[in-house]
């Protein structure tokens, strides 16, 4: 059974400076449940993340720090 992702969230992230950081990122935004994709762009120090479920901005705010980043914003896309 698929499950169509139903919000988007643009996470903008400071301290990402390698392909490391965007692992590292990635691997903590997809560890919050609900979160159904991930895709970070170093370039513009992005995370756009694919909700199944409303996620609360607090909870991907942690997940980013708990990784050793910073969220400077988040946009609902």
């Amino acid at each position: 059974m698929f499950f169509k992702s139903k919000i988007k969230k643009i996470v903008h992230v400071e301290g990402m400076s390698c392909s490391h950081c965007v692992d590292h990122v990635k691997s903590a935004l997809e560890s919050v449940d609900g979160i159904s994709s991930v895709k970070v762009d170093l370039n513009s120090k992005t995370a756009v993340v694919k909700c199944l479920q409303e996620i609360n901005n607090s909870d991907i705010e942690a997940a980013v720090k708990d990784a050793g980043y910073e969220v400077t914003s988040i946009e609902e896309g």
